[in-house]
């Protein structure tokens, strides 16, 4: 059976000394370790309000992420990777980006033990699991089928690094994973569009169209994977209309159609294509099979 867990950490403990002591471990210079110090006990500014921070690194701080992703590499990388050699039964897939991760396993009972060792894990270094974020569903290639003669319903989904993973199917019915623009994700980034237009309404239209296509551009550049053609379209078609309406708010006698906004569109706005290549093109180039001993 093959299953995920979708795992969120909170921040560390400044207190907790095995922090140090992990940067100590790679880094020999106490002039820097000085200074990763002050900067635990720096607190955070909102505005011209000063305020100290007793738990966590500073949020926001750029320091922060390094921070986090040095503690969870001894805490919880090196672990789950002797975990998985010398305790799993089945295979297991570990993914972990910051302070998310997904893992994998081929047996229910792999991953049962593995959530109540990592809860146990966790807690020796002042650290927990979101209560919310954390779950155990059943996915993958088998996941629709053996629901199916459970009479259940379709296999759960997982949000995962802005993207929403959902069990699907090829043309030809065998299992293929889609990956979709997270809803949340795209309204927020739509809602940011829409402000930012305002602010640019009164500027010439070329400018509002290289703005335009930069930041379409941008956004292609990470959600463009394969399977995520339909929220490309409509992330473009919403930026589109949101232009349109800007340029109607301009003037009480401006009577920008749809058709004009599309020829602007056409003009500055990219065309929706896929541009990261297939899972699969990526690994053969980075471990070709047809190499002796691949």
């Amino acid at each position: 059976m093959s299953h995920e867990w979708l795992i969120r950490f909170v921040e560390h403990r400044i207190g907790d000394p095995r922090l140090i002591r992990f940067v100590e471990h790679r880094i020999g210079d106490p002039r820097l370790i000085r200074l990763i110090r002050k900067w635990l006990k720096a607190g955070v500014m909102d505005g011209a309000e000063w305020t100290s921070s007793d738990i966590g690194s500073p949020q926001g701080a750029v320091i922060s992420p390094t921070l986090a992703n040095l503690y969870l590499h001894y805490t919880f990388d090196l672990w789950a990777d002797w975990w998985r050699r010398h305790q799993a039964r089945g295979n297991v897939v570990l993914v972990r980006y910051a302070d998310d991760t997904v893992a994998g396993f081929e047996y229910e009972s792999d991953a049962r033990r593995f959530l109540a060792d990592l809860r146990e894990r966790l807690e020796k270094f002042a650290l927990s699991l979101h209560p919310d974020k954390t779950r155990l569903i059943e996915f993958g290639r088998f996941a629709a089928e053996r629901r199916a003669r459970r009479g259940l319903g379709k296999p759960g989904t997982f949000n995962f690094l802005g993207f929403t993973h959902i069990c699907g199917q090829t043309r030809a019915g065998y299992f293929l994973l889609q990956r979709k623009t997270r809803r949340d994700r795209m309204r927020g980034r739509l809602r940011a569009i829409k402000e930012e237009l305002r602010r640019r309404r009164h500027e010439p239209i070329p400018e509002q169209g290289r703005w335009l296509g930069q930041v379409v551009r941008g956004y292609f550049a990470y959600h463009a994977v394969p399977t995520n053609t339909k929220s490309l379209c409509a992330f473009r078609h919403h930026v589109t209309d949101l232009w349109r309406r800007t340029l109607r708010r301009r003037s009480q006698k401006d009577g920008t159609t749809w058709d004009r906004a599309a020829q602007l569109a056409a003009a500055f706005l990219p065309t929706v294509r896929i541009l990261h290549p297939w899972p699969q093109a990526r690994f053969a180039v980075k471990h070709p099979r047809w190499k002796p001993g691949a």
